[in-house]
Order: structure tokens, then C-alpha cells, then sequence
């Protein structure tokens, strides 16, 4: 399994050469509770470095999904539009939202790895 890194949006991306697959966080499910809805952008689409790649929904609240690099949408994971409860289940795996191609690979300078993230998401849930 390649190394996992995280956004300060609480994504989390792993690599597999320049093929990212990205998804929301454990705590991020942990924040907005039970999770009714997804949208995830279209395959073939181009997304930008922190631009808005989808949505999710839950009983509390609507949050945006961004994108922690710059690329192109390769798949998308039907199953959690099907049944979005799958996101709470397993958020950091099978529940991932989408894959795509990197742009630029210098854009996971800025991620953090799973001991920063873990502080990161501590300091910011108090």
C-alpha cells in the first residue's frame, strides 16, 4: 500500500504511480455524522488543486469535497452514490470517491502525512 496523505480539508489520497485515488477522512465522517448523499465529479473532468470535487451530505450538514491535487477524473466510485451509509463505513477505503491522473506530482508537498494529520484534526475539532 502506497504511503496515504491528507488535506486540510480532510481528504485523503494515496498513489499508485501518477494514479491518485482521494476520499473523505475518518474524522470527517465523524464530523458530519450519518452520511445520506454523494456527488462526485464527472469522469474525463479536469479538477484543480482545492477546487471542489463533489458533495456529500449527511443528516447534519452539506459540506463541499475538494481536491488535494490538480488532474483528471479517471473513475468514480458508484457504489457510495448507490448507498452513501458505505462512506461511514469505511471511509479511508472502500468508500474512496475518485481517481484520477496527477497534473503535477509537487502538489503533495503540501499534504500532510498521517501523524501530522492526526494532530491537525485534533487541534481543529476542540
Amino acid at each position: 500500500m502506497s504511503e496515504v496523505k491528507f488535506s486540510k480539508e480532510h481528504e485523503w489520497i494515496t498513489l499508485e504511480g501518477d494514479i491518485a485515488t482521494i476520499g473523505i477522512t475518518k474524522h470527517a465522517t465523524e464530523m458530519l455524522g450519518d452520511i445520506v448523499f454523494a456527488e462526485l465529479p464527472e469522469k474525463g473532468s479536469n479538477v484543480e488543486k482545492d477546487g471542489t470535487a463533489g458533495v456529500v451530505e449527511s443528516t447534519k450538514a452539506a459540506s463541499d469535497v475538494y481536491t488535494p491535487v490538480s488532474g483528471e477524473v479517471l473513475d468514480t466510485n458508484q457504489s457510495i452514490v448507490d448507498d452513501p451509509a458505505k462512506i461511514n463505513e469505511d471511509p479511508e477505503g472502500g468508500a474512496w470517491f475518485f481517481k484520477l491522473k496527477i497534473k503535477d506530482s509537487s502538489e503533495l508537498d503540501t499534504l500532510m502525512n498521517k501523524e501530522e494529520y492526526d494532530k491537525f484534526a485534533k487541534e481543529t475539532s476542540n
